[in-house]
């Protein structure tokens, strides 16, 4: 595979140099329909993994919060204590629906794939 000054992968014109599996250099339509396959997997992973991140920090945020609280208290900052004890009721429910929404989003998707198609 032929690599340009960065380091990246340098594709064909046409941008199918992956596609083509056995390296005949023709494209057939199963190499074409295998590469859409890997591609939208690691799309969808990529995704996965980015929710999962978003989630993740969000919780950590939620969790931190109060210590952000209790560091203003302490370095006598109450006015900084008071605004942020003030916007924790909205804080925390606002970050409460992001992680709900990703725990309760993978919960549905696994549950349709778990589940077979209803017979019409």
């Amino acid at each position: 595979m032929t690599k340009n000054s960065f380091g990246v992968e340098m594709k064909t014109k046409n941008g199918l140099k992956s596609a083509d599996l056995d390296g005949d250099g023709h494209v057939t339509d199963e190499e074409l329909e295998r590469q859409r396959k890997i591609l939208e997997i690691q799309d969808e992973d990529a995704m996965r993994d980015a929710q999962r991140k978003m989630a993740w920090f969000a919780l950590f945020g939620m969790l931190l919060y109060p210590f952000s609280v209790v560091l203003a208290v302490w370095l006598n900052l109450g006015e900084a204590a008071k605004i942020l004890g003030s916007m924790a009721s909205v804080y925390f429910v606002s970050v409460a629906a992001i992680v709900a929404a990703f725990f309760g989003g993978n919960a549905y998707a696994k549950s349709k794939a778990a589940s077979p198609a209803p017979k019409k």
